[in-house]
């Protein structure tokens, strides 16, 4: 699709994957700013952008289209040493000059104020964009500012301190302001606590493998790059936090180790968790590793993953025809959406330009490009922290996440089927297909159907996760939660373990405390009729029914319509079911039932035999133990 604004001509010398160098990276950024300001209001301080309005109201809205676009500018201008040839940065001062003379107003510039999460929270969120901003930009906005608006700026940020922030990420933001704050010389206890709380809690949230938990749960998801690894690590790069950096930098290191993996061969990410209409936000973290050299990955490996992503977004429609950043996915999209979502959502798009901060002369920018890891071999990786199995193959370049241990339910949360979430929920997540939308039949998710009303998995318990050589695993049990009448049935578990070997993924359930007379029902992947993909699913034991095809009217974010394949079976007591699915762009794939030449399984064992050299999956369940013999 064409993108509304001029660009560079491509250049496939330096960028043979992308065409895109750093000039096209600043061309980016200045095409959406241009679009955007087209919506401010006549002081600067709010950009009202058209869209439905997020649960938040429009003039946190307006507050969230300056502050997410602000941070862009000072992405584009402080990576520039200062050259600011639109004239972005004056605007901007104008904007934090009106929106600041009476907080809380309803006149034509006011900003809100920031307030508890729970009663008026957003501003909260926008607050540590500003001060980042303003930090980065500060040679030349801050210090230009008369002494008043400093002050009034510094009163209305101070609000992120002295109120409470919802219990995940957000504590990242008063952090983050706090941080402004003290590099300006306006530091003092109540900044010094706000940032030691924040790295205390950053601590607990710490799973392992480079992964964070977004709060005190098991939430692990992009808000890893975009936010938790992003706002600690750039302040201590900017502070010159040696210690805070090495300790911080090593995290980011191996996070960028295994997530690098998590990007399809078209740019795409894998369309994972909350928070999607984001985009390109997703490669916060390579831009990151690469300026402050905490990265495994080459400088022309981290230039392909990160231009390969903003190219993906661009060519398939995220922009309108007047240059804005949709709600969506590719498009406008409202099964990618959540209720906080606001026109200026997008925006923390943003993010993905601290890539700018490196300088032209950069090795991230003067690197020949290099091939993505998904463009190198096939690839199973196993992340035991977060309770993730990563499934790769070259040839179609596409990726494959395997989830068994994020979910979206808080510690003090009962299990709802009610809060059934499709971006956590499901058992696997590609960056080629995304679930079905809510209403329509589940993906990849196993049901047990008790009188008829299925079930939704909701708290995941990780069980275990490891790989060998060409060969993966991760295991995980749930409580089955009813969509009608009693929440759940006393007793009734799930067991599930995913092992995939090349493009294959063998599923194994074990249903435990099933009820006579219940059925179990399992799904693949979700496809569209006119999608170049191929969706396969074939029942190896415990199963009657199927596969049969089924549809999800609803679509998914690559499909308006999708279908997708179904098992059936019957339950009761303890039953164990396999399945071989599979997803592939390859033309006329080989059937699944040609992969495995035997099969055996009881209530204790399981074992399958790959047709294709003799190897034996064996999966036991007590304790639970998977091995490969080979």
């Amino acid at each position: 699709m064409s993108i509304p604004f001029e660009l560079p001509p491509e250049d496939r010398e330096s960028s043979p994957y992308t065409g895109y160098t750093r000039a096209h990276w600043e061309a980016v950024a200045d095409g959406l700013l241009a679009s955007a300001w087209r919506w401010s209001t006549p002081g600067c301080a709010l950009l009202d952008l058209p869209g439905r309005p997020s649960r938040s109201g429009v003039r946190s809205d307006g507050l969230e289209g300056y502050a997410r676009t602000f941070l862009a500018a000072a992405f584009r201008v402080a990576g520039a040493g200062g050259a600011d040839p639109h004239g972005l940065l004056e605007r901007y001062a104008r904007g934090l000059d009106a929106g600041t003379r009476t907080p809380g107003r309803g006149d034509t510039e006011s900003w809100p104020s920031i307030l508890d999460h729970d009663v008026q929270g957003q501003p909260m969120v926008e607050s540590a964009s500003v001060a980042l901003g303003l930090r980065l930009t500060a040679p030349w906005l801050w210090r230009q500012l008369d002494a008043g608006v400093q002050d009034r700026a510094e009163a209305w940020l101070r609000g992120a301190l002295r109120h409470t922030p919802a219990p995940n990420n957000w504590y990242l933001f008063p952090f983050t302001v706090a941080g402004f704050l003290e590099s300006v010389g306006r530091g003092d206890t109540e900044t010094a606590g706000a940032r030691a709380r924040a790295l205390e809690l950053l601590e607990g949230w710490y799973r392992g493998d480079g992964w964070y938990a977004d709060g005190d749960g098991r939430a692990i998801d992009h808000y890893n790059g975009w936010a938790l690894h992003l706002y600690p690590m750039l302040d201590a790069h900017l502070a010159g936090d040696e210690k805070l950096s090495a300790h911080l930098g090593a995290r980011l290191r191996t996070h960028l180790d295994g997530y690098a993996l998590m990007f399809g061969a078209d740019g795409a990410p894998l369309y994972f968790g909350r928070s999607l209409t984001y985009r390109f936000a997703t490669t916060a973290a390579v831009g990151l590793g690469a300026l402050t050299g905490h990265t495994p990955l080459t400088p022309g490996t981290s230039r392909r993953l990160a231009g390969g992503t903003l190219r993906h977004f661009l060519d398939r429609g995220a922009l309108t025809g007047d240059g804005l950043l949709s709600l969506g996915w590719h498009g406008p999209h409202e099964a990618t959406l959540q209720s906080y979502s606001g026109p200026a959502s997008p925006y923390w798009a943003s993010k993905a330009f601290v890539a700018l901060l490196a300088p032209a002369g950069h090795p991230l920018w003067t690197a020949r490009e290099e091939p993505a890891p998904v463009e190198e071999a096939d690839r199973v990786l196993a992340l035991p922290a977060p309770g993730l199995l990563l499934q790769t193959t070259r040839a179609d370049g596409i990726v494959r996440l395997h989830n068994h241990g994020s979910d979206h339910v808080r510690p003090h949360e009962g299990e709802s089927a009610a809060e059934d979430d499709p971006h956590y929920g499901r058992q696997a997540y590609s960056t080629r297909t995304g679930p079905t939308a809510a209403g329509n039949v589940a993906d990849n998710h196993l049901s047990v159907q008790v009188r008829g009303v299925g079930s939704v998995r909701r708290r995941i318990h990780p069980l275990g996760a490891g790989h060998g050589d060409g060969w993966g695993w991760a295991a995980s049990w749930h409580r089955p939660v009813f969509t009608e009448g009693p929440p759940t049935v006393p007793g009734l578990r799930v067991e599930s373990v995913t092992v995939v070997r090349g493009r294959h993924e063998l599923r194994v359930h074990r249903v435990i405390g099933a009820p006579d007379g219940a059925r179990v029902t399992h799904t693949g992947w979700a496809t569209g009729p006119e999608e170049p993909l191929v969706s396969q699913l074939y029942g190896l034991h415990g199963w009657e029914d199927g596969p049969e095809p089924v549809r999800a009217p609803g679509g998914t974010a690559w499909t308006r319509w999708a279908r997708l394949p179904r098992l059936g079976g019957r339950a009761g007591g303890t039953s164990v079911h396999l399945c071989l699915a599979g997803l592939t762009a390859a033309p006329e794939p080989a059937p699944l039932a040609e992969a495995v030449t035997r099969v055996r399984a009881d209530g204790d064992r399981v074992e399958v035999t790959w047709a294709r050299d003799g190897a034996r999956t064996r999966v036991e369940f007590e304790p639970l133990r998977v091995s490969l013999l080979e």
